[in-house]
């Protein structure tokens, strides 16, 4: 059966906004797995997106001693044969690929946040890189986002990326 995702980064309740936007809630209620690549700020964010589906998540460079306790740096699960790693910051948009083939050699899908700028690339040893922007902090961006995608037969299907609306 394939497993569909709903990737978040950058929530950053209640610093953003003062909570996830609904668009996010009802997303997280149609997949099989939620993975947020960090900066939660708030470990309410973590407890209420649990409570909706399994979450597979990381700290980002803002979350706090209560959340690091709770969640690694980095994540890692195999799901229907893909390989996938949540990381928070993988440095500079220049070389990142050429980098997280370095860094992340037995990973086939790599999902990472802190820029807020959406992300959908393929590395030159085959290693998909995406971030899926922030639903809640848009930056330098035309809008707030998130994505989904489908994982099947070991392959990433699916990749869409969804504006999400403010509140």
């Amino acid at each position: 059966m394939p497993t569909r995702l709903l990737l978040l980064a950058d929530t950053h309740v209640p610093k953003r906004a003062r909570r996830l936007p609904a668009a996010v809630g009802r997303m997280a209620s149609e997949v099989d797995l939620i993975v947020h690549a960090g900066d939660w700020v708030d470990a309410a964010v973590l407890d209420d997106l649990s409570t909706r589906r399994p979450v597979l998540g990381v700290w980002g460079n803002n979350d706090g001693e209560d959340l690091r306790a709770r969640l690694p740096e980095v994540a890692r699960a195999e799901l229907d044969g893909v390989r996938l790693a949540v990381v928070h910051e993988t440095g500079p948009a220049t070389g990142r690929e050429k980098r997280m083939d370095a860094a992340f050699p037995d990973t086939d899908l790599l999902v990472f946040g802190h820029s807020h700028i959406p992300w959908d690339t393929l590395s030159p040893a085959g290693l998909r890189l995406l971030n899926p922007g922030s639903p809640t902090d848009r930056r330098r961006q035309p809008e707030c986002t998130v994505m989904t995608l489908t994982l099947a037969g070991g392959r990433v299907c699916d990749v869409q990326l969804h504006a999400v609306p403010r509140e």
